[in-house]
C-alpha cells in the first residue's frame, strides 16, 4: 500500500497598509512581503488605501474592508498582515468582517524573532519584547490574545503566559529584565577582559538579509545560518579572524535591522545591539543589488548613531556585487568597500580596510633578539602578535606584529624592515 504523507501547506497571507504619506509605503510593503516570506507564509497579494489617518475601527476605510474580506473569501486567504501597528478592538473587528486571523506588522516581527531565537539570551530578550507588546493591550481573555489555533503570530511565551493578569506579566517582565541584566553584565566583563588583552573587535552590523551571515562565514568558516530570509541570524555569534598583517581580531554577527522597527523590540535586543556599539570597528552592511541600498545604509548609521557609535570607524560594505551587472549600477558611497561574499571578491580589499582602521597602527618587523634579552620576547608574546620564531646560534630570530610602543623597545634588534 503506498503512503501518502500529509505535507503542511504554507498560510496564504494577504498584506494591507494606509497610505497616510508619513513613509514610503511601497517599500514598506516590499519589506513586509519579504517579513512574511521569512515567517514561513505565502504572500498572494497586497491592498493599499490611502486616507488622512488610519480609520479606528478598521484602520481602512469599510469600502475598503469589504474589499479585503471579499479578496480573501475569493482567493482562500488564511491569514491578514497589516502594515502597522493595530489595537486589539481593531483587529476584533477586522477578524469579525473578513473571518481571517489578523496580525500586525509588530506581532510578524516578534513571531520571526521567536522562531529565530536559539541561545537563552535571544529567549528572554523575545519573550520581554512580547510581553512588553502584549501588557497595554491585555483587556481579559478576549479572541486577541486566546490564540490556541496556532500559525504565524502566535509563537512565543505561551498561552499560560499571555493569559495571566497584568500584575503577574509586570512581574515576569521585572524579572525578565533582571536575567538580562546580569547577561549585559557579564557581557561587560567579558567586553573589558577582551580589552585588557589587547582583542580588538569587529562587528557586522546592517539591513537583515544583507548577506552578513554569508560574509560571516566566508572570513571565518563559522557555520552561522545564513539563508536568503529576514532575520536568519538573530542571537549574535563571534568568531576569530586572523588579518593578512598577522593580527587576530574578533568578528561579531548581529541581528539585522527593518525599517520602523519598533521600539520596544530596540530597547529588548538592546544589549545584543550593544555589541555593535562597543566594536572596536564597525562593518556597516548593505544588498548593493537593492534599489534602497543607500537607504539600508542610512537606516543603519542612524540606529548606530542612537548607541552612541560617534567617533568609531564605520566602514560601509557594498555587499552581493555579482548580482549588480554593471559596475555604475552600484550606489556612489565614497570610502565603501564593494564584495561578494558567495564568491569572494572584493574580500582581500575588506581585509585591508580592517586593517587600515586597526586602533593601533602596527607594523610587521623581523628582530633578532640576543638570548639575554628573554623578558623582552616574553613581552612581544604578551603584547605583540607573534608570527614566526626560531633559535638560531646568535640569538632568537622573530617575525612579529609590533604597535608604537613595542616598536621603540625592539627598535636596536630590528633586521627588517631597516628602521
Amino acid at each position: 500500500m503506498e503512503r501518502i504523507e500529509n505535507v503542511k501547506q504554507p498560510e496564504r497571507a494577504l498584506l494591507a497598509a494606509v497610505d497616510t504619506g508619513e513613509y514610503d509605503v511601497e517599500a514598506s510593503l516590499a519589506e513586509l512581503y519579504e517579513l512574511v516570506r521569512s515567517a514561513g507564509a505565502e504572500p498572494c497579494g497586497a491592498m493599499t488605501q490611502k486616507r488622512p489617518s488610519p480609520d479606528t475601527a478598521t484602520c481602512v476605510g469599510s469600502g475598503m474592508m469589504e474589499e479585503i474580506a471579499s479578496f480573501c473569501k475569493t482567493y482562500e486567504i488564511d491569514l491578514l498582515v497589516f502594515d502597522c501597528e493595530l489595537s486589539p478592538t481593531q483587529i476584533r473587528n477586522i477578524e469579525s468582517i473578513s473571518g481571517v486571523r489578523t496580525i500586525d506588522r509588530t506581532m510578524l516581527i516578534l513571531d520571526i524573532f521567536a522562531s529565530r531565537a536559539k541561545s537563552s539570551e535571544g529567549k528572554l530578550q523575545v519573550e520581554l519584547a512580547q510581553l512588553k507588546y502584549m501588557l497595554p493591550r491585555l483587556g481579559g481573555k478576549g479572541t486577541t490574545l486566546s490564540r490556541l489555533g496556532g500559525g504565524i503570530g502566535t509563537r512565543g511565551p505561551g498561552e499560560t503566559k499571555l493569559e495571566t493578569d497584568r500584575r503577574h506579566i509586570r512581574r515576569r517582565i521585572s524579572k525578565l529584565k533582571e536575567q538580562l541584566e546580569e547577561v549585559e553584565k557579564r557581557r561587560g566583563q567579558m567586553h573589558r577582559r577582551r580589552q585588557k588583552d589587547g582583542v580588538i573587535t569587529v562587528a557586522l552590523v546592517g539591513y537583515t538579509n544583507a548577506g552578513k551571515s554569508t560574509l560571516m562565514n566566508a572570513l571565518t568558516q563559522a557555520g552561522v545560518l545564513a539563508k536568503d530570509m529576514l532575520f536568519a541570524t538573530l542571537d549574535p555569534t563571534a568568531r576569530a579572524l586572523k588579518l593578512p598583517c598577522g593580527k587576530t581580531v574578533m568578528l561579531i554577527d548581529t541581528v539585522g535591522l527593518v525599517r520602523r522597527l519598533p521600539h520596544h523590540l530596540i530597547e529588548a535586543f538592546h544589549s545584543t545591539l550593544e555589541q555593535a556599539a562597543t566594536a572596536d570597528i564597525i562593518l556597516n552592511v548593505c544588498d548593493a543589488s537593492s534599489s534602497e541600498a543607500q537607504i539600508h545604509l542610512e537606516v543603519t548609521r542612524s540606529l548606530l548613531a542612537e548607541l552612541g557609535c560617534g567617533g568609531r570607524p564605520i566602514i560601509p560594505v557594498l555587499n552581493k556585487c555579482d548580482l549588480v551587472p554593471t559596475l555604475h549600477e552600484l550606489p556612489m558611497i565614497g570610502n565603501a568597500v564593494r564584495i561578494s561574499a558567495k564568491t569572494g571578491r572584493g574580500l582581500d580589499a575588506l581585509l585591508e580596510s580592517i586593517e587600515e582602521n586597526l586602533p593601533v597602527k602596527t607594523t610587521r618587523v623581523e628582530l633578532l633578539l640576543p638570548f639575554a634579552q628573554s623578558g623582552l620576547a616574553a613581552r612581544l608574546r604578551k603584547d605583540g602578535s607573534v608570527l614566526e620564531e626560531e633559535y638560531t646560534e646568535n640569538g632568537l630570530k622573530l617575525t612579529a606584529q609590533v604597535d608604537p610602543t613595542l616598536l621603540h623597545l625592539v627598535q636596536e634588534y630590528v633586521i627588517f624592515p631597516e628602521v
